[in-house]
């Protein structure tokens, strides 16, 4: 498995329209545009900073696993996103190493990423998701 790059951190918050006024206007980071995720039940937005990025999530449904999340533990940091040449070959990699996937198989998430999600109880409580995008 080769990790290219941290690729984005995802920061779960109650309303885009809210907290983006923190990056946009107090940090004075670019906003790349925003997408609705239907099968994540998740609308995104993007910033980016250098070769990485900051993900904002917004739940589109109480029952989204983003909505979940902020019931649980409030808004912050929700996952770690890292950069790799090829999702399945890390996924068979993490396998064989006995790591538990919450995605056995890639999904398309946004921006048309190629993703999936490692088990926390194996990445001591941190939700990491492995990215492949063709950029």
């Amino acid at each position: 498995m080769k990790i290219l790059k941290i690729d984005h951190l995802g920061i779960a918050v109650n309303s885009i329209d809210q907290a983006q006024s923190f990056w946009k206007d107090v940090l004075g980071l670019p906003f790349e545009g925003s997408e609705t995720v239907t099968e994540q039940k998740v609308t995104t937005a993007f910033f980016p900073v250098g070769e990485s990025e900051v993900e904002l999530l917004e739940s589109t449904a109480a029952d989204g696993p983003v909505a979940k999340y902020i019931e649980k533990r409030g808004q912050g940091i929700q996952h770690v996103a890292f950069r790799v040449e090829s999702v399945e070959a890390a996924l068979a990699e993490l396998t064989a190493k006995g790591v538990r996937l919450i995605d056995k198989v890639p999904r398309i998430g946004a921006g048309g990423a190629k993703i999936a999600f490692l088990h926390p109880k194996d990445t001591n409580g941190v939700l990491v998701e492995l990215c492949e995008r063709d950029d």
